[in-house]
């Protein structure tokens, strides 16, 4: 019975997870607009975050569980690039212009210098502030061509913040509190339920790949969803696949500044980091035409099933 009790722990840390990214993003973009912070603050405090991700690797790394804080980077940034891009593109034409493309190129080479630092299994602090200088790049190249912040992640409810009628301030303000809480507690829920089922790293690593990592990307895939229903915009598929970028760098790097990572095991994720750049690689193909239909969307959420055999099955 005591697995099934972790279990259930597991199942309670993303609910948390998942509920806490989502009221604080929704609630961080309303009060911020209710308050009067500049579009730079706003751009600072949601441009890219992905804080359900970035506190599952924090916590993983100061839990000593690097395999599944390296998991939930690779894994959430598979089930975006196919899960959420291609539910997304299942409901309706996903646009892919110049501006997404951007974005998606500028991610294969900051995936690949993460795959290139983690290659050992091991990430230490000075390559971490090398993986947030690089983000930090990113953003700033971004907001140099575009003359605006980049629409990373949660930024799609800015647009909907500054439409809603004025409120408390203080019930915002409370409920990003409650928000940013839940996310710490939901992550030490799942990581300490996953070291709980198994003390095995190999295990942990495949968790990681698979439970982990599309539970912390499981806000974006509803994003992605519900955004299509209503017409999705290119700024939303654009915080989509920036997403990739923050988690190879923001939140990888963030695990290894916390503690630094190291797994016993490097060659365990030499598949999965090929995985990862595949996928968005995948996703530029199906974009080749500027938008990404049903056909290539189902395409897209039928590569997944295979991944997860292959890692279940093969690493």
């Amino acid at each position: 019975m005591t697995w099934l009790v972790w279990l259930l722990v597991v199942i309670g840390g993303v609910a948390l997870i998942v509920w806490g990214a989502e009221t604080f993003a929704e609630h961080l973009a309303v009060a911020s607009v209710r308050f009067g912070i500049s579009a730079f603050a706003m751009a600072l405090l949601l441009a890219g975050a992905e804080p359900e991700e970035l506190a599952t690797a924090v916590v993983a790394s100061l839990r000593g569980a690097p395999a599944i804080a390296f998991g939930d980077v690779i894994g959430a940034n598979i089930a975006i690039c196919l899960v959420a891009v291609g539910v997304g593109a299942w409901i309706a034409p996903l646009p892919f212009g110049p501006r997404v493309r951007r974005y998606a190129l500028a991610g294969l080479p900051l995936g690949a210098l993460a795959a290139w630092f983690a290659w050992d299994g091991k990430v230490g602090r000075i390559e971490a502030l090398a993986l947030v200088g690089a983000y930090m790049a990113f953003v700033a190249t971004i907001w140099l061509i575009e003359r605006q912040p980049p629409a990373l992640g949660e930024t799609a409810e800015l647009a909907e913040a500054a439409g809603k009628p004025p409120g408390r301030v203080g019930r915002e303000l409370g409920l990003v509190i409650a928000g940013v809480a839940a996310m710490a507690v939901g992550a030490m829920a799942l990581v300490e339920g996953i070291r709980r089922l198994s003390g095995v790293e190999s295990t942990q690593t495949k968790l990681g790949l698979t439970v982990v990592g599309f539970a912390t990307a499981f806000e974006l895939v509803v994003l992605a969803w519900s955004s299509a229903r209503r017409g999705i915009s290119e700024a939303v598929v654009a915080g989509v696949i920036g997403s990739f970028a923050y988690n190879v760098t923001m939140t990888l790097g963030a695990g290894a500044l916390a503690r630094p990572l190291a797994i016993s095991d490097a060659s365990s994720l030499h598949v999965a980091w090929v995985a990862m750049l595949a996928a968005l690689v995948v996703v530029l193909i199906a974009a080749a035409r500027a938008t990404i239909r049903r056909p290539a969307g189902a395409l897209l959420i039928g590569l997944y099933p295979i991944f997860l055999v292959v890692i279940l099955v093969g690493v």
